[in-house]
């Protein structure tokens, strides 16, 4: 897990609502299971992982599963999890279609609501239009809570991504952060990553984050 996966490292903006619910259930005082729905880039693995942390300082145990990456092994992942008091799962669209690994989902699910267990779930889409084949699965998948995460404005952004260089101990005049977001991707992943290489580049040549210096920074990523 990454350590710097919080809730207090994510701007919430307009999702306010899901964070403080993924926090709840964390604790083990909300939804016992929590489908959250957004596009790549929204910072839904940042929440999960921040949701592990949060569990462990309540003593609860958990486990987090990128199925993306776990695609690699085989469905005996899902195994005795039940044991744990909280289960993250990421990408769970990424086992759709793959009739085992939906199987071992949906017996899982089971097993954590017989064992008092919390769930959360991540999703580029929707339980009914993620291509899930095994109609129980996807009627399981509904019994909880569903969130869709919902995407930055301009002022959110850019508040976003000034709370994200305080947090990195950055100074990053606001006329620098509104010319960042003029002109790169505007998804939080993608501005948060430019952000690292900003901070790097700013420590090697001892430089504030100028909109020069930025400019001659996005000149040599763009060349390399």
């Amino acid at each position: 897990l990454r350590d710097s996966a919080r809730f207090n490292s994510y701007f919430p903006g307009p999702n306010l609502e899901t964070v403080h619910g993924l926090q709840q259930s964390a604790t083990g005082s909300g939804e016992a299971l929590v489908y959250m729905v957004g596009a790549a880039g929204m910072g839904k693995t940042h929440l999960l992982q921040a949701a592990c942390y949060d569990a462990a300082q309540s003593r609860r145990t958990t486990g987090y599963l990128p199925l993306q990456e776990l695609l690699a092994y085989t469905v005996a992942v899902f195994d005795d999890l039940e044991q744990l008091d909280l289960i993250c799962i990421d990408d769970v669209t990424a086992i759709a279609g793959q009739d085992d690994w939906e199987r071992g989902l949906f017996d899982l699910f089971n097993r954590v609501r017989q064992s008092g267990g919390t769930l959360l779930i991540a999703a580029d889409k929707r339980q009914d239009q993620a291509g899930f084949r095994l109609p129980d699965l996807v009627s399981r998948l509904g019994w909880g809570v569903t969130y869709v995460l919902r995407p930055l404005d301009d002022a959110d952004m850019l508040a976003a991504l000034s709370c994200r260089a305080a947090g990195r101990g950055l100074e990053l005049p606001e006329e620098t952060a509104s010319f960042l977001l003029k002109r790169i991707p505007r998804d939080p992943a993608s501005v948060f990553n430019l952000l690292d290489r900003l901070d790097e580049a700013s420590m090697i040549e001892q430089r504030r984050l100028t909109i020069p210096f930025v400019k001659s920074v996005l000149a040599d990523l763009a060349a390399g």
